[in-house]
Formats: C-alpha cells, sequence, structure tokens
C-alpha cells in the first residue's frame, strides 16, 4: 500500500509539471502562402511576414511602434554633408550555417542590391549608393550620390536584409540568415517551419520553433482558430466572425493599423485609363465606406491619397473623390467613355475578392463594365506587378512610407511623372521637419489630383490570438509577423 501511495504520489506530480510547462511553440496562420522565402528576390508582402526579424535581419530595423533601431549595426555615424554613413557592425554574429556575418557581407548585400541585372522588388531603396566600402571587418562606409535623410529607414526593409554570397542561391528555398530562428522546413501548400537558432548573437527567444501555416479560405481559418490548431492568425480573413472571438475568453483581439493603403490600382498607360478623366470618372463612382463594411465589416479608414492616416503629415483629401456617380458619368460622356469595359484582375485576399464585387457594382452603376478576374497570388504577380497585363486591381500596400513608389514610371501603375520625380528627389535631401512635411503634402495632393489610382481604405490589422499569448505587434508598422518577443503566459 505504502509502495503505491509513493507511486501516485509521484504520478501527481510528474502530471502537475507537465501542465506547468510553459509552452515554447507556436502556429502562426497567414492566408497567403510566399511566393519563395528571399525578401531580397520577391515582392510578395508573405515572404516578409515569415522571415522578416525571425530569420533575416539588415543593418536596422523597424519596431512595434514604427520606429527605426539598430539591428547588425549597433550604431552609424553620418558626415556632415549626409552623403557618408558609417556602420559599426556587431560583433560575433553568425549566419546559420555557422559562418560569420561580417562587413564583406553587408558589401555584398548592398552591392548585389543595387546592381544593374539584380532582382530586388525595391531597388530604387539603393539607387542613391555610388559607393560601398569595407574599412575593417566590423565598419562599413557607404557613400550616397546626395544626402538622404531616409537612408537607415530605408536600410531597415526586408528587401535590405544581409544575406551571404555562400547560401543565397538557395535562399528561395532554403533560406540561411542571421536571425533568432533559422529555416527548418517548407511543405509548399502546407506551412514553413522555423526552429530557433542556438547560436543568435542576441537576447534569446522565448519560443523555440514556429509554423506558419496557410490558410486562403476565411472559413477554413475561423474553424482553424477556433478548434486550436491555430495560435494566431495576424492577418485574420474573416473580420465578420471576430465579434465572436471577442466574447470567448479563449481568445483575445488584436486591432490595431498597417501601412497597408488598399487602392483600387489603374493602369495609367492602358488605352481608357491613360485619360485622367476616365480615372477621375472612376474614383467618383466608388462609395468607400460601402466598401469598408462590405468587405471589411466596418474596419479600415477612409483615404484619399497614398499615405498613412495616422502619419502626422497625412493631409486628408478624400474630398477631392468623394463618392459622385453623377459627376462620374459626365466626366465619361465628356471622354467619350460611356459603355467602356475594363478588366480587374484580383489577388486572394479577401479584402480584394469581396472588395472587387462590391466595386463591379458601382462602377456598373455609371456604366462601367468589368471583367473581373480571380488570380492567385503568384499569377497576380506575374500579369499585374511584373506584366501590367490589367486595367483594374484591388490591392493593399503594406510597405512603410511608400510614396515615393509613384516616382518610378515602370511601377505597375506606369505613374512616373516628372514634377512627382523631382518632389521625391527634394524630399530626400530635405531635412529640415517642416520642408519634409511641406513636400509630403505636394505629394499627397499631386497624386490625388492626377487620380493616379482610386484610394479606398487604410487597411485595419485585424487579428485573433490565444488569449495566453504575450508580446504579440498589435499594429503592423512593417510586413511582419514578429516572433522576437513573443512567449506563453503560465
Amino acid at each position: 500500500m505504502f509502495a503505491r501511495l509513493k507511486f501516485s504520489v509521484a504520478a501527481l506530480a510528474l502530471t502537475a509539471g507537465a501542465a506547468m510547462a510553459q509552452q515554447t511553440d507556436i502556429t502562426v496562420g497567414m492566408q497567403l502562402e510566399p511566393p519563395n522565402l528571399d525578401p531580397t528576390g520577391g515582392a510578395a508582402a508573405a515572404i516578409d511576414e515569415v522571415v522578416y526579424a525571425n530569420l533575416f535581419e539588415g543593418l536596422t530595423r523597424y519596431t512595434s511602434d514604427g520606429s527605426i533601431a539598430p539591428a547588425l549595426a549597433e550604431s552609424w555615424d553620418i558626415s556632415e554633408d549626409g552623403t557618408e554613413y558609417t556602420f559599426h557592425l556587431r560583433d560575433g554574429v553568425t549566419f546559420h550555417d555557422g559562418s560569420t556575418m561580417d562587413a564583406e557581407d553587408v558589401k555584398f548585400s548592398l552591392d548585389r542590391a543595387r546592381a544593374e541585372d539584380s532582382t530586388n522588388a525595391q531597388k530604387a531603396l539603393f539607387a542613391g549608393i555610388s559607393e560601398v566600402e569595407v574599412v575593417d571587418p566590423l565598419t562599413v562606409k557607404v557613400t550616397l550620390s546626395g544626402p538622404n535623410s531616409a537612408f537607415p529607414n530605408n536600410m531597415a526593409w526586408g528587401d535590405a536584409v544581409i544575406v551571404a554570397p555562400e547560401s543565397i542561391d538557395n535562399a528561395a528555398t532554403a533560406p540561411v540568415g542571421t536571425g533568432p530562428f533559422m529555416f527548418s522546413d517548407w511543405v509548399q501548400g502546407d506551412r514553413v517551419e522555423l526552429v530557433a537558432y542556438d547560436g543568435y548573437w542576441g537576447e534569446k527567444p522565448a519560443l523555440t520553433a514556429a509554423t506558419f501555416k496557410f490558410i486562403s479560405d476565411p472559413t477554413a481559418a475561423f474553424a482553424a482558430m477556433m478548434a486550436g490548431d491555430i495560435d494566431v492568425f495576424p492577418g485574420y480573413p474573416a473580420p465578420e466572425t471576430l465579434v465572436q472571438f471577442e466574447a470567448d475568453p479563449r481568445f483575445k483581439l488584436l486591432i490595431g493599423s498597417t501601412e497597408g493603403e488598399t487602392i483600387l490600382g489603374m493602369n495609367n498607360k492602358s488605352e481608357a485609363l491613360s485619360d485622367p478623366k476616365v480615372r477621375e470618372a472612376i474614383a467618383h463612382a466608388i462609395n468607400r465606406q460601402e466598401i469598408i463594411d462590405g468587405a471589411m465589416f466596418g474596419y479600415g479608414t477612409p483615404i484619399g491619397t497614398h499615405f498613412a492616416p495616422h502619419n502626422p503629415d497625412y493631409v486628408d483629401l478624400t474630398g477631392l473623390s468623394d463618392y459622385d456617380p453623377d459627376a462620374s458619368k459626365a466626366l465619361l460622356a465628356e471622354a467619350g467613355q460611356e459603355g467602356l469595359t475594363l478588366s480587374l484582375k484580383l489577388p486572394p485576399p479577401s479584402y480584394a475578392r469581396r472588395g472587387g464585387e462590391i466595386i463591379a457594382a458601382q462602377l456598373r452603376a455609371v456604366g462601367i463594365e468589368t471583367q473581373i478576374e480571380n488570380l492567385e497570388w503568384a499569377q497576380w504577380l506575374e500579369q499585374v506587378f511584373t506584366g501590367k497585363d490589367f486595367d483594374l486591381t484591388i490591392v493593399s500596400h503594406t510597405e512603410p512610407m511608400d510614396i515615393n513608389i509613384y516616382a518610378r514610371p515602370d511601377y505597375y501603375f506606369q505613374y512616373g511623372k516628372p514634377e512627382f520625380v523631382e518632389l521625391m528627389d527634394a524630399l530626400n535631401l530635405a531635412t529640415d521637419p517642416a520642408e519634409r512635411s511641406s513636400i509630403l503634402e505636394q505629394a499627397q495632393t499631386m497624386i490625388a489630383e492626377d487620380y493616379v489610382n482610386g484610394y479606398l481604405f487604410q487597411l485595419a490589422r485585424t487579428g485573433v490570438a490565444n488569449a495566453n499569448i504575450e508580446g504579440l505587434w498589435e499594429n503592423a508598422p512593417t510586413q511582419a509577423n514578429d516572433l522576437t518577443g513573443v512567449s506563453w503566459s503560465q
């Protein structure tokens, strides 16, 4: 009897210990699967959502409040004329294959990104670099062709992470970085798995493993969260069900802002849309609130230009493109474009698919028919983003402070007005806050008055998480699911 009692006490102790053991793995839901895992060679936001700050790191990085912090560079000096940045690298940093990360790798990464044959989706971030010089193994001097006060911000983008020549050729499917997590497995069509990297230079994460699970269907996403198959879904695709999670003590909501300007993208060089009157007619045909209510169930802030409303330099220009179907019809008649039919190519996110149906009905009401084509993400990148084979599309631009994309004439909506390019050049040179604010106001106004795109809403951050998870980002200052500070409470 005594022996049995001893066994029972021991069993109870083991059971209690197991119950108290803190969970150290996490499963993160994502609606879109990345086309590859190399942030320096792809435009899809889903790449950064997996690897940014987790697997890859840059010289600098975005933090949860949107500020810029040191990363692989622990500090940097700026010359008096603003054209030389000297980065002081952290000592003891290694890549996941055990090789040392040093100044040669930084030079390789920046030179590769700015090379003539570069496939970097944000090559413009590096266009102002005239020379990258290795001073010593832990010091790199970057010389710019002109002052650029935003250069530390540019180096925080996912497209500017530091890679090694020995491993970059396999980065699309087997990435090697310097972050706190290293690549473990990719079951295409299902999940990507990361595990903690024992040799990490910085503070070790509380998590030992992370799985990014891809669930494109909103109904399936709801079922997976309810069943506990997913621990957190930061970009939850079924906002209509958030009220159910809010009422369930097992969960908490992560409602915040993003950098995602959601637009009705227009091909400014397609036959009909090269006429600004037609673009203005389309803008006046759009009822923003109807789209926010119907596609996002009320989550979202109306915008009238390509700029985040939470930014202190935001200008409310929604009045320039207010809902006015009569004005829309008159503009179409003026342009001789009654009976117009346009292609509307939609990527997978629910804001695009649901929003597309609503916009199609709104355009039909003013006499514009649309041919809707639902594309998978890889198709959208090929046909719309790269091939420019479209009239209209809907997409959320989640990169931070990205109004400068309108200065690129070959960007998918094909604007690149010379006067706008001059504004962006002036912005790069400006260091006075008041001057920068004035330039940004002019830039916002110019693209709004030119009706480059139809400006819909700022994408809200609508996430759902297990109530016991701590350290998740509520807002999304960049396109990332940063797990470096995430843990489970007891």
